[in-house]
């Protein structure tokens, strides 16, 4: 019996990310050629657009493999929310937050054997979803997000800004407008500066995070741009559909979606939603 035809697929990749390089893209066409995939084009984002549902029904691909940064990787599914094909998330960005989420701490070439070998698994996992957008891996919310101009900098060599921007961050952070959850019964009254929204196959977990004295803020808010601020003191708000969060004078929610920044109005109730998409996962939910 004569094994089916591997599906067309398109790649998308993004020079800007911090796994992509001409080496790292030529590497990876590499692997998949070894491994059976039939690549009919890669997509250099920004200088190429994102293709859509039309252009991907037109050429007949069947699969996306997307192997760029979470900020990429949230825009680039979204937009093809309703496709009936399937989209491959490779880590190819700093934080990988979405790649984890589905494949573990699996390295590409790794998972393309999984793939490859018939042992992935198609689905629609769970994601917060809110005025600004659907996130993917997880949201941040609170006055901590405002460390990600920080991680721009340092991204862009803009050395510096970094210090007087780290300077404004750790004072903003612990003096800004801190976030209640008005309906959780176990969050502290005076709120958070940052509150982690996790989706998952159970729904939605909430994390606040706190600090008791400035040093810590400075060096928990640090530690948004390692995503290790799960390592600081914390309270688990538990696990629902929906959670409904406020600032504490009204403000507008600042927010990282997938580590992108956008604002949420006060107050709002993050829920869960399927992603609009089919993916393909080779690990269980984190």
């Amino acid at each position: 019996m004569t094994a089916p035809a591997p599906p067309t697929s398109w790649l998308i990749v993004n020079p800007a990310s911090g796994s992509n390089t001409a080496k790292s893209t030529e590497t990876l066409q590499a692997a998949l050629a070894e491994r059976g995939f039939r690549l009919g084009r890669t997509i250099a984002f920004p200088d190429d657009p994102l293709p859509d549902i039309a252009t991907l029904e037109a050429a007949g691909v069947e699969l996306v493999i997307v192997y760029t940064g979470d900020g990429t990787v949230n825009a680039a599914i979204n937009a093809l929310a309703g496709w009936s094909g399937a989209v491959l998330v490779l880590p190819g960005g700093t934080m990988n937050l979405l790649a984890k989420r589905l494949h573990r701490e699996l390295a590409p070439e790794q998972i393309l054997d999984i793939v490859a070998g018939g042992g992935a698994r198609r689905g629609r996992p769970l994601c917060v979803r809110c005025d600004a957008g659907l996130a993917l891996a997880g949201l941040l919310v609170g006055p901590g997000t405002c460390w990600s101009r920080v991680r721009e900098s340092m991204r862009n060599l803009a050395i510096a800004e970094v210090a007087s921007e780290a300077i404004g961050a750790i004072r903003h952070s612990a003096t800004g407008p801190f976030v209640l959850a008005p309906d959780n019964a176990l969050a502290r009254e005076g709120g958070y500066p940052l509150v982690e929204l996790t989706p998952g196959e159970h729904g939605l977990q909430a994390d606040g995070y706190y600090a008791e004295a400035a040093i810590e803020y400075a060096a928990q808010t640090w530690a948004v741009l390692r995503r290790r601020f799960r390592e600081g003191p914390h309270d688990r708000l538990g696990i629902a559909d929906a959670i409904t969060l406020a600032s504490i004078d009204g403000s507008a929610l600042a927010c990282l979606i997938d580590g992108e920044p956008a604002e949420c109005p006060s107050p709002f109730t993050f829920t869960v939603a399927p992603c609009g998409v089919d993916l393909l996962a080779t690990a269980h939910d984190l």
